[in-house]
């Protein structure tokens, strides 16, 4: 799939669709773009989706993750990759600890460490516009990479939600 979002609010509420498009099951979320992109604007509207407080979300970049509870118990995790040197230092982190069923985990850079990620993942490229005139503008490529994530990605609609369009 590929969606077009003309601003945050847009590129926030498509995340925030993804969440909703959950319904009570667990995914994992291998998310890859520049610095800037929004990608954590995106996890921010996730975690909405899944009834998480998004003023709680922020950039784990320091942290490596950060995790939030959701009010029907599910967890998010939410795991930046970009200043990891290796595999190594990832499951020193704890990741592997992360990746237990019905958990809901949002990977930043996930390009860095793809063997680490489940196979069964909804992958989600977002990247500016081509253009100046739209500096807020990105483009967000979906796809799904498994069983679940396909059952995901056929439920969430972010153009049908006013959120973005397709391109």
């Amino acid at each position: 799939m590929r969606f077009v979002s003309r601003s945050p609010e847009q590129t926030r509420a498509a995340g925030r669709a993804l969440g909703a498009a959950l319904g009570g099951g667990g995914l994992a979320v291998a998310l890859r773009g520049p610095l800037g992109a929004g990608k954590t604007l995106f996890v921010k509207g996730l975690a909405e989706g899944l009834g998480i407080d998004p003023r709680a979300v922020a950039s784990p970049t320091f942290t490596i993750a950060s995790e939030y509870r959701a009010p029907d118990g599910r967890r998010l995790a939410h795991v930046d990759l970009y200043r990891v040197e290796s595999e190594g230092e990832l499951e020193a982190a704890g990741f592997l600890d992360l990746l237990e069923p019905g958990t809901v985990l949002a990977v930043e850079w996930a390009d860095r460490f793809p063997a680490a990620l489940p196979a069964d993942r909804l992958e989600v490229a977002i990247e500016r516009a081509p253009g100046a005139g739209a500096p807020e503008r990105r483009v967000l490529h979906a796809k799904a990479c498994g069983e679940v994530s396909r059952a995901v990605c056929a439920r969430w609609h972010p153009a049908s939600s006013g959120t973005a369009r397709p391109a």
